[in-house]
């Protein structure tokens, strides 16, 4: 199995939180690309894990829409708790319940024979994410708000072209944001999305999700916004568990376009 943390010293932390912090030990994720670091605490006696995310300047406010998203989906879906936040001027602390189960990349990685049930388990939650009304959220997260963002990360200069998918291996962002651009308009069908909905950021206890990590780009969107992002995933697994998660969830033709332009969209992030 692909080795997805690492043990850790302890980082240093804001006085308000760390003696919350004392007595732990550390592991950093491995996996996240959202530019902050990640930690998972655990082994103090008496007490839950927890995890802890941070990070500066940018990422810090990235960090700060994720605690209001948590906030929010408090009562709506299962999501971390928050258990603390701290921002200053450059830089964001926050600390989160850990989730119960496994991460389904795991799950699927480690027991081939469960894929099957773990695809509808995932189906079924993001039916009920999707179901949760529009009106009742007040973010958003909709494809003209996700390319101004883009546009600005690729004037920067910070998209990394090297982890594009093997579809775009070789491409520029400027030739990813030119093919997204023959594919509009596009005509939204609008629910709250997570905006993540990937393998690693979903977790799975007896045969179904039993949470969602990663929420700070949870708002209004077209529903391929998380459908695009998880059949990429199924497809390390093969064609016959991205079909089926479609099939799940309850779609019967598959819009080419608007998975296509979600699937670019995605590499500029």
């Amino acid at each position: 199995m692909e080795k997805r943390e690492q043990p850790c010293a302890a980082p240093a932390a804001p006085a308000n939180i760390s003696a919350t912090l004392d007595g732990y030990r550390w592991a950093r994720d491995t996996v996240g690309e959202s530019g902050g670091a990640v930690y998972r605490l655990h082994g103090k006696a008496g007490a839950p894990d927890l995890y802890l995310k941070c990070g500066e300047g940018p990422i810090a406010d990235e960090i700060a829409n994720e605690m209001v998203r948590l906030r929010w989906l408090a009562g709506r879906l299962p999501a971390p708790s928050v258990e603390g936040f701290v921002q200053d001027r450059n830089a964001a602390w926050l600390l989160m319940s850990a989730m119960w189960g496994q991460a389904a990349w795991q799950l699927m990685d480690a027991q081939p024979a469960l894929r099957p049930t773990v695809v509808d388990a995932l189906a079924a939650f993001l039916r009920r994410l999707h179901a949760i009304p529009v009106d009742s959220c007040p973010f958003t997260s909709d494809h003209a708000h996700r390319l101004r963002a883009a546009r600005v990360r690729i004037d920067a200069g910070l998209v990394d072209e090297d982890d594009f998918d093997e579809e775009r291996e070789g491409w520029s962002a400027e030739q990813v944001w030119d093919a997204m651009q023959v594919l509009l308009p596009l005509d939204p069908d609008a629910v709250v999305t997570h905006g993540d909905y990937s393998l690693d950021n979903l977790f799975v206890l007896d045969a179904a999700v039993c949470g969602v990590i990663d929420a700070g780009r949870v708002g209004i969107a077209d529903r391929y916004q998380d459908l695009a992002i998880m059949w990429n995933c199924l497809g390390e697994f093969g064609a016959d568990c991205q079909q089926r998660f479609l099939a799940s969830y309850g779609i019967d033709a598959v819009d080419q376009r608007k998975l296509a332009f979600h699937l670019m969209l995605d590499e500029l992030f």
